[in-house]
């Protein structure tokens, strides 16, 4: 069963009365749909009941796009690792995660089936937001991503989260956020102490199949404990 909203997101359930709930960002100028067709290639039959949300990053101008409006979770001012960030924007969007698990745990989900998942843009919205999140969730995924607002982690870092499962993975010929600076977000993620199951893939800035079986085993594992 699939819901579309034009403000709010898609929610596509794989089951009646599902036990979990997925919330997965888009990237930068998609929309909730990008990641819709996923779902039949991700989950298997025995599964649990699953409520995906795929949720619309509202429209703004991106300044590294000439100030064009277009679904952005943040403005972007620079890829550079050094540019600075949009911390009200990204903390903006990482309060509307918050809205979401929010729902979920009023529709009878626990936190700890919930698993927060992102590509790029959206990447960097969930791991904001779950690395902080008060109650302890099921996993972040975080696919051709980064890891922003690094130097308030250490203060702002949620208890409950400190040993959440996080898969990490990425292209080794991404040209927009390029390989060595989603090896040093791995990193430093490892030196906050967060377990990464990390892989790498010889993919631009993209998913691919290879990466949806590895992700498909992740959650498994999920389901299994």
């Amino acid at each position: 069963m699939t819901t579309d909203s034009n403000t709010a997101g898609i929610e596509l359930q794989t089951g009646p009365s599902p036990s979990w709930a997925v919330i997965w960002l888009h990237g930068l100028g998609a929309d909730g749909h990008d990641f819709e067709p996923i779902v039949p290639e991700l989950v298997k039959p025995h599964w649990p009941a699953i409520r995906f949300v795929f949720p619309h990053a509202p429209v703004q101008p991106v300044t590294i796009n000439g100030g064009m409006r277009m679904r952005s979770w943040y403005d972007i001012l620079g890829f550079a690792p050094d540019t600075p960030q949009d911390e009200a924007g990204i903390r903006a969007s990482a309060s509307v995660v918050e809205r979401l698990i929010a729902r979920e745990v009023e529709r009878g989900i626990p936190t700890e089936r919930i698993i927060l998942a992102g590509f790029s843009q959206g990447g960097v919205i969930v791991l904001t937001a779950g690395l902080r999140h008060a109650s302890p969730l099921g996993g972040i995924v975080a696919l051709s991503t980064y890891l922003a607002l690094d130097d308030t982690l250490a203060d702002e870092a949620s208890p409950a989260n400190r040993t959440i499962p996080i898969f990490m993975a990425h292209g080794t010929h991404d040209p927009v956020i390029v390989l060595p600076r989603a090896q040093a977000s791995r990193t430093a993620l490892e030196v906050h102490g967060y377990d990464i199951q990390w892989r790498t893939y010889p993919m631009q800035h993209s998913v691919c199949a290879e990466e949806v079986a590895d992700l498909t085993a992740w959650f498994e594992a999920r389901f299994a404990l």
